[in-house]
């Protein structure tokens, strides 16, 4: 049976909690919803403290939705370079371009209008339109969903979507007639410094008094959190090469990392299997003449296993327009947005 019979006391306890004990996060500082927008994003799939940096150097270099629209590629992709997951500053933009056509350049105040958006999904759209806006949308994601289940005590394995829809639900009805900024936020720290995955700390939980696995001794076996995934491994010949004092470098074009820039790489056996490979692909002679290092980069569903070569290009820049508009300076390099798995890879520049 659940202990949660008084609801405004689970959120006086929470908020109260909240107003002492909350991290004193950039963004937390402004109702602005493209700020909390551009936090939210970045915190997707990255860790807070990495967060805080890129946060305040992304606002600095582009402030607003007008901003964003108009940025060069290269400059967001740059300003992002890090984080990861670079779809996402690219759908950022591109919401950022509907908001300005649609919307007057001014950012959508409700949760319909927000999710919308490209690359907004729920959990976003709930805590742009509950912390910026007011409104009681309660967020779901890793820290809401295990707190949740440990408060009802409840087994249904939160790596499943249709978990996440039916608990929607559940912090819908929690968070109705609270400050819904205060209470999000609230549940969020909850989940990061009591209610955390291993040894939850209920003896220092404002709402340990309403939780059903608390009470039943169960709060270590929840959540049931099983995801059925499995890494691919692949295995790369990737080439520094080197024409004078610049470095041949490619844009990617589609794919993993899309618009950023990298080292030439490929699916081959043999240095000379690269050799032949780039001669088809570019039309353009190469050696390569030393092995470095197996360097080893982990992606969310494969791992790249990048065994790094210093190599030459033989044919000179005259004879290829191609050739010298991919060349780049190690100071060009530091300027464009390179993987975080190629900036690895220029360790090894001798």
């Amino acid at each position: 049976m659940c202990h949660l019979m008084n609801i405004e006391k689970f959120q006086k306890n929470l908020i109260e909690w909240y107003k002492k004990e909350g991290r004193d996060l950039p963004w937390r500082h402004t109702r602005d919803p493209y700020a909390i927008w551009v936090s939210e994003i970045m915190l997707q799939q990255t860790q807070v403290d990495t967060v805080k940096s890129y946060y305040t150097r992304f606002l600095k270099a582009l402030p607003d939705v007008k901003s964003l629209a108009g940025a060069d590629e290269d400059l967001i992709f740059k300003l992002w370079e890090g984080l990861g997951y670079y779809r996402r500053v690219r759908h950022m933009q591109e919401a950022a371009c509907r908001i300005m056509d649609e919307y007057d350049g001014h950012f959508p105040d409700n949760y319909d209008d927000i999710i919308r958006l490209k690359g907004i999904g729920a959990y976003t759209a709930s805590a742009i339109s509950s912390i910026a806006f007011g409104q009681e949308k309660g967020v779901i994601d890793g820290n809401t969903l295990r707190i949740l289940s440990r408060i009802y005590n409840r087994q249904d394995n939160i790596a499943l979507d249709k978990t996440k829809k039916a608990w929607q639900l559940l912090m819908d009805n929690l968070i109705h007639g609270a400050d819904p900024s205060m209470f999000n936020q609230g549940m969020m720290d909850l989940g990061a410094g009591i209610c955390t995955p291993k040894h939850p700390n209920c003896e220092h939980c404002p709402v340990s008094d309403f939780c059903d696995a608390h009470a039943a001794g169960t709060e270590s076996l929840l959540p049931v959190n099983i995801k059925n995934t499995s890494k691919t491994d692949l295995y790369y010949i990737t080439a520094i090469l080197k024409k004078d004092d610049k470095y041949f470098l490619v844009k990617n074009k589609e794919g993993l990392l899309e618009n950023l820039y990298g080292f030439v790489q490929y699916e081959v056996e043999s240095p000379v299997s690269f050799e032949e490979t780039f001669y088809e692909n570019y039309g353009l002679s190469v050696r390569l003449y030393e092995y470095c290092k197996e360097i080893k980069h982990v992606f969310s569903h494969r791992i790249w296993h990048m065994n790094v070569y210093l190599g030459e290009i033989m044919d000179e820049p005259e004879t290829s327009s191609l050739l010298a508009e991919q060349l780049y300076t190690e100071a060009e390099m530091a300027e464009l947005p390179i993987s975080t798995a190629h900036r690895k890879v220029c360790t090894q520049i001798p």
